[in-house]
């Protein structure tokens, strides 16, 4: 029986990859390697790309590339209590590190919309690994997320909310993970999921929210948060 073909990456989905300045940082011979080896799936809103504790060597371990969609990163308690560690946009890159180390995932990944992913299967992954430049690339993607966690760790420990608050919508402006260095003037997520990234109530999160907007510095609206005065944030953010 022939096998089938494989999804074909769209025009609409490779702009969108080589707009992330990760991927686009790479030399040309190793981005055309990684979407060469990719598969295109496409997952339901809901659905679960991976759960924590999952091992890796497994049917389906990749690396994977968001070419469409959002995906949530997350930690869940077993009292139902969930942390969201980042929202994933389209362009980011993600689940190397099982792959670097051989242990299971290290958190939930969830679709919070309809999903366009490219998958690199394992043995492709480490195929890529073996070429300096792609390695290279794999230690600054890994570079990137310990500086973050530790700007985390930073904030929880050594800053108050309202800092806290101004340094997250910040960093969402900026695509979270992805770290844009054009910053956007809205945010497109529910308080509650905010939230979640804080690790506060929501009633807790929106007394803060409310105080921002009657200052001026934020606008809020319908699962949205309108970003009026960068430069307030940055110094809320500075402030501790």
């Amino acid at each position: 029986m022939p096998s089938m073909p494989r999804p074909r990456l769209s025009a609409a989905h490779r702009v969108v990859v080589e707009t992330n300045p990760w991927f686009a940082s790479m030399p040309r011979a190793q981005r055309e390697g990684l979407l060469g080896a990719a598969e295109l799936i496409h997952l339901r809103r809901g659905a679960m790309v991976f759960r924590q504790g999952d091992p890796v060597h497994v049917a389906g371990a990749a690396f994977f590339g968001l070419a469409a969609g959002t995906i949530k990163i997350s930690t869940l308690r077993q009292d139902g209590r969930e942390a969201i560690l980042a929202v994933l946009e389209p362009g980011n890159w993600f689940g190397e590190i099982s792959l670097i180390d051989g242990s299971p995932r290290t958190h939930d990944a969830t679709a919070l919309s309809a999903l366009d992913l490219l998958a690199v299967p394992f043995e492709a992954f480490a195929h890529q690994m073996e070429g300096a430049a792609f390695a290279r690339a794999i230690a600054a993607l890994l570079a990137a997320r310990v500086r973050g966690l530790y700007g985390l760790m930073e904030d929880a420990t050594l800053r108050g909310l309202r800092a806290r608050v101004a340094r997250r919508l910040l960093a969402l402006a900026r695509g979270d993970a992805t770290q844009s260095p054009d910053p956007r003037r809205s945010v497109a997520l529910p308080q509650e999921a905010l939230a979640m990234m804080l690790g506060v109530t929501r009633q807790t999160l929106s007394k803060e929210l409310n105080a921002l907007a009657h200052e001026g510095v934020i606008a809020l609206g319908y699962g949205r948060i309108e970003l009026l005065s960068l430069d307030a944030l940055q110094q809320l953010g500075s402030a501790g």
